[in-house]
């Protein structure tokens, strides 16, 4: 018989975040990706959720290492949750290394976790795994998906990836490897659902350039404020150029972009001319034509540099009616309610702002179906397992698939736990292992369950009431009381 192997999703299965694949062929196991998800609004006082570790810590001596594919949130997010439980050699681009160690160093990691920078067409061996990293198109630089070879065959994990043709840097996705692979023959391919009910192509990051070019010539004597992703180096660079071009200088506010923009610099990811850039305390020295202020908060977090500007509590910032608002991202499901608070606020202090679709100010980092097709027909693979995305987007992407002429018993939506076995002969369900969520609330990982979050819950839809008195246990009096105490119930004081 041929040999097989097992591919465990732990995580990024029906859901969009926390995504981390356990790969396993002859008795050695490697990981890809190890992120994180924000909280849905159900769940109070968490901060972040993680994936359940626990079959990886009971396997921990066959696990050779975890592989990353970029270096955004939902990749790399619980990484220090995960070498927290167990010591692994982390495998990753030169710029997603520089984001994994800024987290690790929060969480004082920094010194006992082993990197092995890795790069495009250079392959490296992982006990039995045979790996090469392929140059991907996303909204992040240093992009890779992966070729995994094993005696079962060859696997092509995409992770996030669109297909750019003229990308700001570092040319388009590499098609030529991703055919060659599919010449020789892919046993299975798991790829990127994130846009699979998109028709048509994702456009290109050019056209973000030619719309906010022409935002910059409409703001002329404004100040200019863009919100985007800390992690969009692309956005950053090309507001820089567009600063330089328009002469303004350039500030960052929130301490991610402030981290990331710095740490880029230093590796050489972004460019930015001699004295072009100043420090946030100095932009109230400078006329407000002559300014742009890159910040986060595209999402309406709460916390963020752009919600407290809208509501006038930021150290530096005062918005006002000179201000030129650009919102580059879209929301992220769920976060539209929040994103229209902050540009509630934004607009009643008198900016003007320019959000979501108004103007294309924004591209997505995802596939749509015309470049899935394409990633579809040049792997051409005998398994299809579509991955990263919710239930109805991994459904879409399985049956673009099957217009391709992938047949219906080859194609597996799984789900996160699942012990997907694969050979040349068959694919089939094995016994699921451990997975699902872990939630994260302030120091506490794992503390607070779905007992505690459905008190919560009680708590915020019912209040509480609670009675208290002493009573002598000899003779059964009350000595003192009863109190009522209660809390978002009624108002007591009457």
């Amino acid at each position: 018989t041929t040999p097989g192997m097992r591919i465990i999703p732990l995580g990024g299965l029906g859901e969009v975040g926390k995504n981390i694949t356990l790969y396993e062929c002859e008795g050695d196991m490697l990981l890809v990706d190890c992120g994180l998800v924000f909280p849905d609004s159900e769940m109070f006082g968490i901060d972040l959720v993680i994936p359940d570790f626990t079959y990886v810590v009971q396997n921990k001596d066959r696990i050779k290492g975890v592989i990353i594919t970029h270096g955004h949130e939902d990749h790399i997010g619980s990484l220090p949750y995960l070498l927290r439980q167990v010591n692994l050699p982390i495998y990753a681009t030169r710029l997603t290394i520089g984001l994994i160690k800024n987290k690790l160093e929060e969480h004082g990691l920094l010194g006992s976790t082993k990197f092995v920078e890795i790069a495009p067409k250079n392959k490296f061996k992982l006990g039995c795994f045979t790996i090469e990293p392929i140059h991907v198109n996303h909204s992040i630089p240093d992009a890779v998906a992966f070729a995994i070879e094993c005696p079962a065959g060859i696997v092509i994990q995409t992770g996030d990836f669109k297909i750019d043709y003229t990308p700001l840097t570092g040319g388009p996705t590499d098609l030529t490897t991703i055919a060659e692979y599919g010449r020789r023959g892919v046993l299975a391919l798991l790829s990127d659902s994130t846009n699979a009910e998109r028709p048509g192509f994702t456009a290109t990051e050019h056209k973000v350039a030619e719309s906010v070019s022409n935002l910059f010539r409409q703001a002329a004597k404004q100040r200019i404020i863009i919100a985007t992703f800390a992690s969009n180096l692309y956005r950053i660079q090309q507001m820089i150029d567009l600063a330089v071009e328009n002469g303004r200088k350039v500030a960052v506010s929130g301490r991610s972009m402030a981290n990331n923009t710095q740490m880029a610099l230093e590796l050489g990811y972004l460019h930015a001319p001699e004295g072009v850039l100043i420090d946030l305390e100095m932009i109230n020295r400078y006329p407000p034509e002559k300014i742009v202020l890159i910040t986060t908060g595209s999402q309406g977090e709460p916390l963020s540099a752009l919600s407290r500007m809208a509501g006038s509590s930021h150290r530096n910032v005062r918005v006002g009616p000179g201000d030129f608002i650009i919102i580059s991202a879209n929301p992220i499901p769920g976060n539209e309610k929040m994103v229209t608070k902050v540009v509630n606020g934004l607009l009643s202090l008198g900016a003007e702002v320019i959000y979501e679709s108004m103007y294309d100010v924004h591209v997505s980092g995802h596939a749509c179906q015309e470049e899935q097709k394409l990633m579809l027909t040049l792997a051409n693979p005998q398994y299809f397992l579509p991955v990263h995305g919710e239930y109805k987007q991994l459904k879409k992407h399985a049956l673009t698939a099957m217009k391709l002429g992938i047949p219906e018993k080859n194609i597996l939506i799984a789900a996160n736990g699942d012990s997907i076995n694969l050979s040349r002969d068959a694919m089939t369900l094995g016994e699921p292992v451990q997975a699902g969520a872990v939630m994260v609330d302030g120091l506490g990982v794992g503390d607070v369950g779905n007992v505690v979050l459905r008190d919560r819950r009680h708590l915020s839809q019912d209040g509480l009431v609670i009675v208290v008195a002493t009573v002598d246990n000899k003779t059964g009096q009350v000595l003192a009381g009863p109190d009522l105490v209660s809390r978002g119930f009624v108002y007591v004081r009457e």
